[in-house]
């Protein structure tokens, strides 16, 4: 029996906590393996400043806010680098203050691609990207076009979940397989609270496919001439998972099996309007007092939704409506810390 198809997830994705210097900072992952990472999502714990995002395939320097329709702008103190087993701070205060804290995900992508859809017919509008397939990550650029379109995403598999943004400035509007039983016609806004929509003119009512994955005429995830960018994400056994869940209200909630010890966990609740819940193994917390933040708003560590982090999956401790509201929907996307049991058969424990 195939327990996983990846044996350290620390190659792939990895949490570093760190304090600020207020001079130039090179941050380091203490994972297993080294990690280069090409995407790197970061947020200050202690203070309210916004969530910051930067990808290899934009350039290091780029900053878009995940908690703000902003566009892409250029921070040459925020993320100056990525370096070979983690990234480098420069001294903006948003990244960097002298004594303030802060948390940094970082993914790794690995092959460039380009693919002009016109010469390969794969897809109908050009991208480029990177493209990660043993982890299910990859990193699209792609210009509008205004009529329904196919891009490709650089995976062998179908994504689960895909974040859209316009370079320019616009909405995240984020595609999930979980959000409904016709998830197709349905998007969630990863900057606000607001529950999933209807509109068959984001993804073209069509499932993303092993290949590409569809645009509408909707102009936030297809505008004409528009820069935008995809962060793609598919199920990886072990060591990724884009899922759902039902509520139940109680504080004893319900349990979601992942098949890993995560390293990582965002929830959001699809049929009411809630916040996005984003935990990790790093910060300060232990079963079942794991900090959370909140990816749609600049708020600082909160310990008021506490979850349990096991071997297989975790495990709601509140009864709070933004993660276990009695009958209610949520997605999630979560990563590894390690597989429930490793290709070779050896189990992990629980937090």
């Amino acid at each position: 029996m195939a327990y996983t198809t990846i044996d350290d997830s620390s190659a792939f994705f990895q949490t570093k906590i760190y304090t600020g210097t207020g001079s130039s900072n090179a941050l380091t992952f203490d994972g297993n393996s080294n990690l280069q990472p090409d995407f790197v999502w970061g947020k200050q714990r202690n203070g309210t400043n916004q969530h910051h995002i930067h990808d290899s395939v934009r350039g290091a320097t780029k900053r878009m806010r995940a908690d703000s329709t902003d566009a892409e702008d250029t921070q040459a103190q925020g993320l100056k680098s990525f370096d070979s087993d983690g990234f480098t701070m420069g001294t903006a205060s948003f990244v960097n203050a002298n004594d303030d804290t802060y948390v940094g995900w970082g993914w790794k992508c690995e092959a460039a691609f380009s693919n002009d859809a016109s010469s390969t017919s794969i897809g109908s509008i050009d991208s480029s990207g990177k493209a990660n397939d043993t982890a299910g990550f990859s990193i699209v650029t792609y210009t509008g076009t205004g009529s329904n379109g196919t891009i490709k995403h650089g995976l062998s598999t179908a994504p689960k979940m895909i974040i859209t943004h316009q370079i320019g400035g616009g909405e995240w509007y984020t595609y999930h397989a979980g959000i409904a039983s016709d998830a197709e016609t349905d998007y969630l806004n990863l900057h606000v609270t607001v529950a999933a929509s209807d509109d068959a003119e984001m993804w073209n009512d069509t499932a993303p496919t092993t290949s590409v994955f569809s645009v509408g005429v909707n102009g936030n995830t297809n505008g004409s001439s528009d820069a935008t960018i995809a962060y793609c994400f598919s199920d990886i056994k072990g060591y990724s998972k884009m899922g759902q869940y039902t509520g139940n209200g109680a504080t004893d909630g319900v349990f979601i099996f992942t098949g890993f010890k995560a390293a990582f966990i965002m929830i959001k609740r699809t049929n009411a309007a809630s916040n996005w819940n984003m935990y990790d193994n790093k910060r300060l917390g232990y079963n079942a007092a794991n900090q959370n933040l909140v990816a749609n708003t600049t708020g600082t560590d909160d310990a008021g939704n506490p979850i349990d982090i096991l071997s297989n999956g975790f495990k709601l401790r509140n009864s709070d409506v933004s993660a276990n509201a009695d009958g209610s929907n949520y997605i999630f996307m979560a990563f590894a810390e390690h597989p429930m049991t490793t290709s070779s058969g050896v189990p992990t424990t629980a937090r």
